[in-house]
């Protein structure tokens, strides 16, 4: 196809590239060669770890939970304001505490039941529950009575308050009531976050009851059991190639929706996604290798814009050496994240020298500092290593299958040696052992990534209060804990950021974790492809999506620079909408 317009030295590359994975290519496009085209095809990155809203962490399963379910609100596609979605309508009482959620009438699951207020209280009472061990439960726990629920418990396990004193409640099937502990200006942004959507009562105590306490939830995630409420349906699964999504016909906004069929490819290899988006058979990958990055810059298809994210190493503080501050200070400042930026990423991230991402309205971030080698060579000896003490063991840095994570990992290792003279070798792991390894601390320092739930200083910083189920480094302070703590209570909105602002400074004192950069989103995204922008948060949820028809491919195009390369399109020429397309998405409304 005529994909490439930049030039013989990018097609140079991208042969290269084609032939470097030609296997991997073949064996996927031989596969889906044998099934029926589906509208859009897009890499997810990885087999997912669950279809559990209440169990899910990453950013794979979020954008499949996006598409099967919806919560009270979804996203406005450009500017992530909150749109209707199983409440058609809320208000907020005067002091900010309580939230009042009307559940639209029209909205059903796919067993034909009516989706209920009860839904969203059954549904929260089982994602605080402690027994389901939802890693998000704390992003509930702005609730009245919700952290206790979760965490103050029998000898058993369970919790000792009854649900009743927790402020969640059904004041009728059609009517939710919220009630907060004190003012949370996200809130909103928290209940169109995907681990607050809602599960189906009655599908979840069938399976318990059809195949027992070890083995329904194994079932009830099969696609001929799920039972869902969102714009799409889970046609069939094959683990480790793809997903097909097929439209529902009985969502409450069906006649909006424009795509029939959806696959999500499991291809890991960044490499493996652009040879199947150049040759048409996906038409957008979420990332592209990182040695391509400045050959696709100037296409129309590819455009980096600020993202809600930072990239981050962490470093297991139980297990000595790291459990020093003063050696995870030093591995800090001897990263070379210049190198990084301008040699691998490449695509406009920027050196970190915190966690919380720059752009955050009135928060003035933290900053450790950068490429101060004696300093770091001091702490060291502090620490009792070097040429007068101990000789500092081997670190095994850990990371997921990306050849990115690799090629970071390798830039890191080499900056500890030339730097301090510590040798450094790598773990590779694929996504789920991954997760594990990391949750269960089998690492030393650990390759990881933060992206924003929502634009506000504490999405970052209350992952690691001691024992966050997101901490995930075995790291705690107390005065950290208080600070995270006193910001939720803190009615005043600068004296709040002030707040969290202390709280960074004490993480990145002590470093339980090594700041590298903060994210680009890096979509490659067929030109004709309606209803996806590039936005903060890049969160994209599949109902919006369509084809573009020429005209309306023509008419965008002319507002982009000219100095855009202009691609063609894999997508329909004759474009494909929704049955009920009326224009361009509407503002919000119904709050």
């Amino acid at each position: 196809m005529q994909a490439l317009t930049f030039g013989d030295s990018a097609r140079k590359v991208v042969a290269f590239l084609l032939l470097g994975a030609v296997f991997v290519g073949a064996l996927a496009l031989a596969r889906s060669a044998r099934l029926e085209p589906a509208d859009l095809v897009f890499n997810n990155g990885t087999e997912v770890s669950t279809l559990d809203p209440a169990r899910v962490t990453g950013v794979p399963e979020g954008r499949i939970i996006k598409a099967l379910f919806e919560g009270l609100v979804v996203k406005h596609p450009r500017t992530l304001e909150a749109l209707p979605g199983m409440a058609e309508s809320w208000e907020v009482s005067d002091d900010g505490l309580v939230y009042t959620f009307h559940i639209r009438p029209e909205a059903r699951w796919t067993n034909d039941l009516p989706v209920t207020a009860h839904d969203f209280v059954f549904s929260w009472e089982r994602f605080l529950h402690p027994a389901t061990a939802a890693e998000y439960a704390y992003q509930l726990w702005y609730v009245v009575g919700a952290e206790a629920y979760t965490t103050e418990v029998d000898d058993e396990g369970n919790p000792k308050n009854d649900f009743s004193t927790v402020g969640i409640k059904a004041l009728d099937a059609a009517t939710l009531q919220v009630t907060l502990r004190n003012p949370t200006p996200f809130f909103m942004d928290l209940m169109a976050f995907y681990p607050m959507f809602p599960v189906n009562q009655a599908n979840i105590e069938e399976m318990q009851a059809r195949y027992g306490e070890e083995d329904w939830e194994i079932q009830w995630l099969q696609p001929e059991n799920l039972v869902t409420n969102g714009p799409d349906t889970v046609e069939y699964r094959r683990v480790n190639e793809r997903i097909r999504l097929r439209k529902n016909a009985d969502y409450w906004d069906a006649d909006n929706v424009a795509l029939e069929t959806i696959d999500a490819l499991a291809i890991e290899q960044a490499t493996t996604g652009l040879n199947m988006y150049l040759t048409g058979a996906a038409h957008f990958v979420p990332s592209v290798p990182t040695t391509i990055v400045k050959k696709l810059m100037p296409r129309e298809d590819f455009n980096p814009a600020p993202y809600l994210g930072t990239y981050f190493y962490r470093v297991n503080t139980t297990k000595p050496p790291f459990d020093d501050p003063r050696v995870r200070r030093a591995l800090a400042l001897t990263i070379d994240r210049k190198a990084i930026c301008e040699k691998i990423t490449k695509a406009g991230q920027i050196p970190a020298g915190g966690l919380v991402p720059p752009g955050m309205p009135g928060y003035a971030g933290v900053s450790m500092g950068q490429g101060n080698v004696a300093l770091a060579k001091e702490l060291l000896a502090e620490a009792g290593f070097g040429p007068e003490g101990r000789e500092f063991p081997t670190i095994e840095i850990h990371y997921n299958t990306l050849e990115a994570h690799r090629d970071i990992a390798e830039v890191v290792g080499e900056s500890w040696r030339r730097n301090l003279g510590i040798k450094a070798k790598l773990q590779n792991q694929e996504w789920k052992v991954y997760l594990d390894t990391q949750s269960n601390l089998g690492y030393d320092v650990s390759r990881s990534a933060w992206i924003g739930d929502y634009v506000d200083p504490n999405t970052f910083l209350d992952m690691f209060v001691t024992d966050g189920e997101n901490n995930k480094t075995g790291w705690g302070n107390e005065r950290y804990d208080l600070l995270v703590a006193l910001s939720s209570a803190e009615l005043d909105p600068t004296k709040r950021l002030e707040l969290l602002r202390e709280a960074e400074e004490i993480l990145i004192d002590e470093m339980p974790i090594l700041p590298i950069y903060y994210y680009v989103t890096q979509n490659l995204v067929d030109p004709r492809l309606g209803g996806f922008h590039e936005n903060l948060q890049d969160e994209h949820f599949p109902k919006f999506w369509y084809w573009m028809s020429d005209e309306e491919l023509g008419s965008k195009r002319a507002q982009q620079p000219e100095s855009w390369e202009q691609v063609t399109s894999s997508g329909p020429s004759e474009g494909k909408y929704a049955p009920g397309f009326t224009g361009p998405i509407p503002s919000p409304t119904g709050r």
